[in-house]
């Protein structure tokens, strides 16, 4: 364990797949030359981070959870993932303010099946319009919603 007055850098030294368990890297480290922390490790947590369990400013992993999280399952601000949660979201199951994906939900909703208060797509479930695969879509989906 490393630690500065503005820097904190923790690596197991347990390893899974090549990676550390847990690798944590937050704030510039003046010694390795970096101005944010890059954390690499099957639990990754950082400025900027990479691994099977993500947690950072910019997240990269099968689970990435961040401002900017990319994966297989990504939450965050702008998302891009094959399920997307976020402000942004873009992936094969997108939900978000703004969402695009082959099922798409949100204020904004683009896809395939687009579910929101403004959708487009090929079936359409908004306010405006109410295409009959895109009512029985969603009902499958959320079979305990609406009418």
């Amino acid at each position: 364990m490393r630690q500065s007055s503005s820097a904190i850098r923790i690596r197991s030294s347990s390893m899974l797949f090549g990676m550390p368990l847990l690798d944590i890297a937050l704030g510039p480290d003046a010694e390795k030359g970096e101005a944010r922390g890059h954390a690499r490790g099957v639990i990754a947590i950082g400025d900027m981070a990479c691994g099977i369990f993500a947690f950072g400013g910019l997240a990269l992993g099968i689970i990435a959870i961040g401002g900017v999280a990319v994966g297989g399952l990504a939450i965050g601000g702008l998302t891009l993932g094959l399920a997307a949660l976020g402000g942004l979201a873009v992936g094969g199951i997108a939900v978000g303010g703004c969402a695009a994906g082959v099922v798409a939900m949100g204020g904004l909703a683009v896809g395939y099946y687009a579910y929101g208060g403004l959708a487009f797509g090929a079936h359409v479930l908004s306010s405006t319009s109410q295409s009959p695969e895109a009512v029985e879509f969603f009902r499958r989906l959320f079979p305990g919603a609406g009418g």
